[in-house]
């Protein structure tokens, strides 16, 4: 018996096993980078997830990483043949949306996807449309739903777009207030078991000149919810005015997230180039570490 097997079981035997190895600790600073970005199609080597789009659903997909698709219903959905076909505020009864959530889930991890962005958690006061759910426990059984079908579930967008005029997705510079009952809703999300939450582009008066997504308060409420799951920015790829992507992922994981999402995988690369001296530093430990448990729990040899 090689030594050190001798000595782990010697050590079990006094009941002085030593704890596990750390597998943040067997990797190079390249591939901590490489682990907290989500990129579009075709995607760098090693990145932590990738985000699958309609018109990309054939593309390779690395094995072994995390696939992200936004299926929310209505337009919104990457495999525009697959569930759910209602847009989420046609939904009447948490059952109904349960059910429909769950067939969702079924069919997307036949696909191969592992996370479905949604649900929409932002108030139906908000500026998406069909996009928003007409009360909150309707998008908690959608998401209940998307579990019991083997996907995870992503709420966004924290901490809410109730209040906002239009869509971020529409103009990047959306003011908007953060509201208690956008705040209670994401509280029923972490306290159901949601294992991802989306933050978003909005400016709120607290936070500043500084996007949510990249603002540490941010972090800290969702923290503070108890939330210690996966967070994931909105796309970063939409910024085409003052600091370019790449300098708002950085600013992102500064603040508290675990994954900085790309569509153009050119930014994703540059991003992952980018994060290196804070992967040398150790500071993208904790985030790799999250993003390593969600890769183990839903992907096969993950």
């Amino acid at each position: 018996m090689p030594f050190a097997a001798f000595a782990q079981a010697f050590l079990a035997a006094l009941g002085l096993a030593a704890a596990p190895a750390d597998p943040v600790d067997r990797l190079t600073p390249r591939e901590k980078a490489a682990l907290v970005v989500v990129s579009g199609l075709p995607a760098p080597r090693g990145v932590g997830g990738v985000l699958v789009r309609r018109w990309n659903i054939g593309a390779p997909r690395p094995s072994g990483t995390l696939v992200f698709v936004d299926q929310e219903g209505g337009e919104v959905r990457a495999f525009p043949e697959l569930p759910p076909g209602p847009w989420p505020s046609e939904y009447s009864t948490p059952a109904e949306a349960r059910a429909t959530g769950r067939s969702a889930g079924r069919a997307l991890a036949a696909a191969g996807a592992h996370v479905d962005l949604a649900p929409v958690l932002d108030a139906p006061s908000g500026p998406l449309g069909g996009r928003h759910f007409d009360r909150p426990e309707l998008a908690l059984a959608f998401a209940r739903g998307l579990d019991a079908g083997g996907v995870a579930a992503c709420a966004k967008h924290f901490p809410g777009l109730g209040t906002a005029a239009v869509s971020t997705d529409n103009q990047l510079v959306v003011p908007a207030r953060i509201l208690p009952a956008e705040l209670a809703a994401f509280r029923s999300a972490v306290r159901g078991g949601i294992r991802c939450v989306m933050t978003g582009h909005a400016y709120y008066p607290r936070f500043g000149r500084v996007r949510a997504l990249a603002h540490p308060e941010t972090y800290r409420m969702i923290r503070e919810l108890g939330f210690d799951g996966v967070i994931v920015t909105d796309s970063l790829s939409i910024v085409r005015t003052g600091p370019l992507p790449v300098r708002w992922a950085l600013r992102a994981v500064g603040a508290g997230a675990d994954l900085v999402l790309f569509t153009s995988p050119e930014h994703a690369r540059r991003a992952v180039a980018a994060l290196l001296p804070l992967a040398r530093r150790g500071v993208l430990d904790e985030h790799v570490r999250r993003v390593l448990a969600l890769r183990g729990e839903l992907v096969k040899g993950g």
